[in-house]
């Protein structure tokens, strides 16, 4: 077993090493201290034989002189089994819960393997969140990556937690699904809200945790996403599951790569961020998806919150570039006392069409939908008019849409932490909304269909 005696120069959380040959990109390595103490670390950068580690652990009582590095000759890997269901990790893929080891059926590099495109087959049948502005208007598709574009302060967190606990696939109760759930950078009391939720709701048997706090190392928070990742895609493809990954937040995520580039003396681009943060991103949001021959799916919520707001912000930016659509969460709904605060017409799911309708959802689903989203774009019309004429002074149809907007809202869009609504239901509850309007408003769905579902008796209870 070769072992490099000493260290060329301590930066950060990073060392240097001189005269190593044959290390490899991404290659894990155990330094052990003077003290008998030792640490794990991964190749970071290779030039010539001067090779650059980022230590795990920081590098804290790190000697120069006696400390002995011994490259593993492999990436990291995790182990993997049916038991990491129920479980919690810390953000490298520990047991965290007190329980000890996870007994290994195979383990696997954290990095995952390339996916052969041809292999991916189209995502199709919904996920139910039992939350009616996502299942109605923004269709979760199985296999699909689907992000959460929240701010600082907004209600990002109790939605995971609802997802979590609500999320099931279509056609069956539940049974061979599971959570993936992942936080990263997030404080102490964050972290316990999070585990006691899935405890107190009784769904932890069906969760892999992994949790990584604000003051654990950054380079641990960049492992984060990746084994979960790693352990989704054991449970789907090899255990033939589909399951469900939340990803919290990936704008700690982007911040700690953007300070470990900075460390490595890497020129920044778009505010400080590496220039490679578009294929970093892409690398993690890419293993999603329905493999063919396989019975299994990995479907995404990646959550992240937008500085001051700013949707232009490199990370939502290059995240929208990547992903199937977005849920845009607002600040005024939220400070309105709406929950979960979804802002509906900059959010969509490019999926969703063909995931719907007959034998997946329901056959008016899309129709519905469709008229929902005029009405309410309407409803932003009458309002901008309002702001500059007065509501009294808006025409009778203008008025209508205004009434709508705040029912749609108040009723629709509102919906307690724990309300479980089924498709039948945030459908329905659509027709009714809608059957506010004079019928001549709905445009966008032909007569037959609102022969059926128009009803302003209905409507009444609303008023």
């Amino acid at each position: 077993m070769l072992q490099y005696v000493g260290l060329k120069e301590i930066n950060g959380s990073l060392v240097a090493l001189d005269g190593v040959e044959h290390a490899s990109y991404d290659e894990v390595a155990e330094i052990r201290l003077e003290d008998g103490s030792s640490r794990l670390g991964r190749v970071v950068q290779i030039d010539g034989q001067r090779v650059l580690l980022q230590v795990f652990e920081g590098t804290r009582g790190i000697s120069l002189n006696n400390t002995r590095t011994h490259l593993m000759g492999h990436p990291m890997e995790m182990p993997l089994s049916g038991e990491l269901l129920g479980r919690v990790f810390n953000g490298a893929g520990r047991p965290a819960d007190g329980l000890g080891e996870i007994s290994a059926e195979k383990f696997a590099d954290i990095n995952g393997k390339p996916l052969n495109p041809v292999s991916r087959t189209y995502p199709r049948n919904y996920i139910n969140t039992g939350i009616s502005s996502i299942d109605a208007l923004m269709t979760l598709i199985r296999g699909q990556k689907l992000p959460i574009f929240s701010g600082s302060g907004l209600s990002h967190n109790k939605l995971a937690v609802q997802i979590v606990r609500q999320a099931k696939i279509a056609e069956e109760s539940g049974s061979g699904f599971a959570v993936v759930f992942a936080a990263m950078g997030v404080q102490n009391d964050v972290a316990d809200y999070f585990r006691r939720s899935f405890e107190e709701s009784g769904v932890l048997s069906r969760v892999v945790m992994f949790l990584n706090l604000s003051n654990d190392p950054i380079i641990e928070r960049i492992l984060t996403p990746k084994c979960a990742l790693t352990a989704a895609e054991y449970l789907a493809f090899e255990k033939n599951m589909h399951i469900l990954v939340i990803l919290t937040d990936m704008t700690s995520y982007a911040e700690a790569l953007r300070e470990f580039s900075s460390s490595k003396g890497e020129i920044p681009g778009r505010k400080g961020f590496p220039g490679y943060l578009y294929s970093d991103l892409a690398s993690l949001y890419e293993r999603a998806g329905v493999i063919e021959g396989s019975d299994g799916s990995v479907t995404q919520i990646p959550i992240l919150t937008m500085p001051n707001d700013d949707i232009t912000h490199p990370v939502p930016d290059l995240t929208g570039y990547i992903t199937e659509g977005q849920i845009v969460l607002d600040r005024g709904l939220d400070r309105s006392g709406v929950y979960p605060p979804v802002s509906v017409l900059p959010s969509l799911s490019r999926l969703m069409k063909d995931g719907i309708g007959e034998g997946y959802t329901r056959s008016d689903h899309a129709d519905c939908a469709n008229q929902l989203f005029a009405a309410y774009a309407k409803v932003q019309e009458a309002r901008s008019l309002a702001s500059v004429i007065g509501e009294d002074e808006l025409t009778d149809m203008d008025k209508a849409y205004m009434r709508f907007g705040r029912m749609f809202e108040k009723y629709f869009l509102t919906q307690r932490e724990d309300e479980n609504r089924s498709i039948d239901e945030t459908l329905d509850l659509g027709w009714e909304l809608l059957s506010l309007l004079p019928r001549a408003a709905l445009d966008r769905v032909d007569d037959k269909l609102l022969d059926e579902k128009y009803d302003p008796d209905k409507a009444e209870r609303f008023v």
